[in-house]
């Protein structure tokens, strides 16, 4: 029993506890206070009446200052607290307008019919604010994103909205993004020098002393959201769900975080469109553009012939008929071929068991190649990766600064989020033997190239894409 006491002493937020009690003995000696005012006015001492009515104000406005915030910020229901935006309509505006219009006028008029149409106008926007809050209460927002997805492609996004509710259904819900919130930045204490005169170079001025300024440091960008648009769910049932497809289409790759989502409803007046903040987060890795390009279909044929050139030899898809040579096996002899020629035919296969590949993509330094060359290049990578992924080869991926990788996605991932950084020169020349067929991306010059790579490798400049 002694254990339990001491658990949930050790429980207790002490700090909010002592400003809770010292809120109560501020408001008690307040209260006094404003009682020996009231005795102090009624014997008709104006300087006691005024000094206790000051000290009873000073210390009620101490508690609520110092206490009320504090204690607030350690509601157990923080869902609650912040929990909602407002946002008035036309319709709402128009209506608050004729409620003053007509308040004025039954006050000139000291009308009871205009009293009660006044009150009756005030009770329907307590009752909207109800409603609305009704409407929104226990819908949980389920989000359903795609594993893949690429630049430039659609792609659908599911979004559900779950009525808890066992008797109540749900009208008028709108799924929105969440409001954008300026931030301008924080205040930072940095160290500086002074010196005088000011305008005059450091070199030149008489006097330079250590100093601190106060500086705005702006936050870092935060990455692109996921959803932009909105989607409207005219009725929920009690107790059942309602889902609706988005369709998603991102330009760029990249990382993508959705920090939130807004639940919105005008129902059932729309004087006020009150949106309830939803906390969701969800990430979205957004590979690069895999659709052909010119500078693709331009470069497929030549990688393709050079890589099936690299591994002809004995296998089963036949890779060409060619004149018969001395050193060829009399049982590869196509005779078909060689009836209708006349000529003595030999048929050469691809080695399945060795169609090796492995696309390596050098880094370019930064200022080294251009955005647009260097987004090019991370783009043919990443279509050529797509590309022989979906064919009979065995791929090998090679980039700085990771171990070598045999997945796609891996490697798309690696593109997604890569940016110019700086690498060393020799990364090519320490690239590990392998007997696989290299399609290597880089900016180096053509000089530079170790020249063991020519014989098995097909280069694509970045520079000049």
């Amino acid at each position: 029993m002694l254990s339990k006491i001491q658990l949930a002493i050790s429980k207790l937020d002490r700090a909010a506890w002592l400003r809770f009690f010292g809120a109560l003995f501020g408001l008690a000696f307040a209260f006094l206070a404003a009682i020996y005012s009231t005795v102090f006015r009624e014997s008709g001492n104006l300087i006691g009446t005024a000094v206790a009515a000051s000290v009873a104000l000073l210390l009620a406005a101490l508690v609520g200052f110092a206490t009320v915030p504090y204690l607030a910020k350690r509601v157990a229901f923080r869902r609650v607290r912040e929990a909602f935006d407002y946002e008035a309509t036309r319709e709402g505006a128009a209506y608050i307008v004729l409620i003053i219009i007509l308040g004025i006028a039954a006050l000139n008029t000291n009308n009871n019919l205009l009293f009660i149409i006044v009150s009756a106008m005030l009770g329907a926007i307590g009752i909207s604010g109800v409603s609305s809050w009704l409407m929104m209460r226990g819908v949980a927002l389920e989000i359903s994103l795609p594993q893949h997805v690429f630049a430039r492609r659609s792609v659908i996004g599911r979004v559900t909205l779950r009525n808890q509710r066992r008797w109540t259904p749900s009208f008028s819900l709108q799924i929105v993004p969440p409001k954008k919130v300026k931030h301008e930045g924080s205040l930072r204490w940095e160290k500086s020098v002074f010196g005088f005169p000011s305008k005059r170079p450091p070199h030149l001025q008489w006097v330079r002393l250590p100093d601190r300024s106060l500086r705005r440091v702006q936050p870092e960008p935060k990455p692109p959201g996921i959803f932009t648009g909105s989607i409207y769910f005219p009725f929920i049932a009690a107790h059942s769900s309602s889902s609706a497809d988005l369709e998603l289409k991102f330009p760029n790759r990249g990382r993508h975080v959705q920090e939130g989502l807004g639940l919105s409803t005008r129902f059932p007046f729309s004087f006020l469109t009150k949106t309830r903040r939803v906390p969701l987060k969800r990430e979205l890795l957004v590979y690069p553009s895999v659709d052909p390009t010119e500078d693709f279909f331009e470069v497929l044929p030549l990688i393709a012939g050079e890589f099936e050139a690299f591994v002809r030899g004995r296998g089963y898809d036949l890779y060409r008929i060619r004149e018969y040579l001395p050193q060829d096996s009399a049982r590869n002899v196509d005779w078909k071929a060689t009836a209708k020629t006349g000529a003595l035919k030999v048929r050469e296969f691809t080695r399945e068991d060795e169609r090796k590949l492995r696309i390596v993509f050098d880094n370019p330094a930064p200022g080294t190649v251009s955005d647009k060359a260097y987004e090019s290049g991370v783009q043919m990578a990443a279509s050529l990766a797509w590309h022989f992924s979906q064919e009979a080869a065995e791929l090998n991926f090679v980039v700085v600064g990771m171990e070598p990788r045999d997945d796609v996605y891996d490697f798309l991932a690696y593109l997604a989020l890569v940016g110019p950084e700086p690498s060393t020169n020799n990364f090519l020349q320490q690239l590990p033997p392998s007997d696989a067929y290299n399609i290597i991306l880089t900016s180096q010059p053509r000089g530079s190239l170790p020249t063991e790579l020519w014989a098995k490798s097909y280069f694509l400049f970045i520079a000049e894409s």
